[in-house]
């Protein structure tokens, strides 16, 4: 078995062509530039056994040889992945090569039977050898098609490979290429990113990842395995934001909440300048998709379905006309956030300090101690804060509504983060059980959080002196759903009662 170490870039294909061409790369070459075409076929089932057990199988055709090559995503992520490569005869899979493999398992009788070709790559590779301090790295480009059946994307990537020597080195490389063209980071597979196109309903938002830890797994290389998964989360939905799918803001709103929640929790161990910069970047583009979230939700939820009900139903039809205008420019806002310089910079940097940022430099403490501890000591820390908040529901004012809410997203991400450390079907019981209420009393607050977010944008709009009749209708509207606040608070305190006595699952 090997293990890859690589970063990944998209880029336009003008931008591709510069940066292969470039006097950058030129004076740095070590050996002679190789050409190639590759024909790559994937193999899965088509129930995707080994999509959904995280591998890949595929057949590379490369002239008259034939390579079968498994791959394992693993709990490197996109940065480290397993990798088992064999000479074959043919085209077809040659599964007693894969004994040995970590695929080896899932290998079943009826698995092999149902193994059949599900998508190919067809690429032009130009590998370019690069040294950097010392560090061997392989400078690869990737330009073609994926196709699967009709289907089909482009390709249009630069890796860098790390063959020998420094991941800081890597990083230090592809700054040395960003400032040249504008790579935009990937942390999505060719194999991903062909099983997107065998989906008949693929959506263009992405939800989070079920994250995978050992027991044994230290405090410091958890954080890096989380990290990398919820980042994957937020740059997976970038695309989506770009095209105003309000699911991908949506969700790359929660991947950003999930990264605040991991600076909070891991805190004693990243403290520092660098990870208050990212904090910052963090808050910024949530800032960013903020407003078209919130009117996404108001227009949706509220202002459509009083379209029929609400009198003057033309100040209804006028006010979800206005509306809608505000949405659609905040949309477009965050579309060009998405689009700027400081959104990639963000991307890559905050993947840089993941992997080898400062706080590794003196994390040998705190960061070698056991994941499942620290998860234990810091579930057992939240929980019982919360519920102690929770009890006290009836007596809090909104603002303290709304931290107490904050506190149980941070609580949920948490229990998100840490839950493949509990194994057992007495702890899934147990989990299932506290996750159930927790997000019970999560959606109550937050329902309410709703209600006083339309009431702030009500009164903004009931002081629009030129549009009376929209401002009227908000007025009418907002008063529909102030009559909903008690049902939820008594809803919330029932959920929060319930809470109290979930039992804990990590215990």
């Amino acid at each position: 078995m090997g293990n890859e170490t690589e970063l990944k870039f998209e880029a336009s294909p003008q931008d591709l062509k510069r940066l292969k061409t470039s006097q950058l790369l030129h004076r740095r070459m070590g050996k002679p530039v190789k050409e190639e075409n590759l024909i790559s076929v994937y193999f899965d089932t088509d129930k995707r056994k080994l999509k959904r057990t995280g591998f890949s199988l595929r057949v590379r055709h490369l002239g008259d040889k034939r390579v079968q090559t498994i791959k394992t995503q693993g709990a490197g992520g996109p940065f480290i992945r397993g990798e088992w490569e064999h000479k074959i005869k043919s085209g077809v899979p040659d599964l007693r090569a894969a004994h040995g493999t970590a695929l080896a398992p899932i290998l079943t009788k009826k698995v092999k039977r149902s193994l059949k070709p599900i998508f190919e790559t067809r690429v032009h590779r130009t590998t370019v050898p690069w040294r950097k301090n010392g560090s061997r790295i392989e400078v690869v480009f990737d330009e073609g098609k994926i196709r699967a059946g009709q289907k089909s994307a482009q390709i249009n990537e630069v890796e860098l490979e790390l063959k020998r020597g420094k991941a800081l080195d890597l990083f230090k490389t592809a700054r040395l290429f960003r400032k040249h063209v504008p790579i935009k980071l990937a942390l999505r597979t060719k194999s991903e990113r062909g099983y997107d196109l065998t989906s008949d309903n693929a959506a263009l938002s992405s939800r989070a990842e079920r994250i995978e830890l050992q027991r044994n797994t230290s405090t410091a290389e958890a954080f890096r395995i989380i990290g990398r998964s919820v980042l994957r989360h937020v740059v997976a939905n970038a695309a989506a934001v770009q095209t105003a799918d309000p699911e991908g803001v949506h969700q790359m709103r929660v991947g950003l909440r999930r990264l605040r929640t991991l600076t909070w929790l891991f805190k004693e161990l990243i403290g520092g300048e660098q990870t208050e910069r990212i904090k910052a970047e963090i808050k910024w583009l949530t800032g960013e998709l903020g407003p078209a979230r919130d009117l996404d939700v108001y227009v949706r939820s509220t202002i459509e379905p009083s379209k029929g009900t609400v009198s003057p139903r033309q100040g209804v039809q006028e006010l979800a006309s206005e509306l809608a205008a505000r949405r659609a420019t905040a949309f477009a806002n965050a579309k060009r956030a998405i689009a700027s310089p400081r959104y990639q910079r963000f991307a890559f940097e905050t993947f840089e300090w993941i992997e080898i940022g400062n706080w590794a430099k003196h994390s040998d403490s705190a960061g070698g101690r056991a994941v499942k501890r620290f998860a234990k000591d810091i579930l057992t820390q939240r929980t019982t804060k919360v519920m102690k908040k929770g009890k006290k529901l009836q007596k809090l004012n909104p603002g303290q509504r709304h931290k107490l809410r904050i506190a149980l997203k941070k609580l949920r991400y948490t229990t998100e983060f840490f839950e493949s450390l509990f194994k057992g079907s007495t702890a899934a019981k147990h989990r299932l059980e506290f996750v159930g209420h927790l997000k019970d009393l999560q959606d109550g607050l937050g329902a309410l959080n709703d209600i006083a977010v339309h009431q702030q944008m009500a009164t903004r709009l009931a002081g629009h002196k030129k549009k009376p009749a929209p401002a009227f209708a908000a007025g009418v509207v907002s008063g529909r759903e102030q009559s909903e606040i008690e049902p939820l608070l008594k809803g919330a305190h029932t959920a929060a009662r319930k809470f109290a006595h979930a039992r804990r699952f990590w215990s």
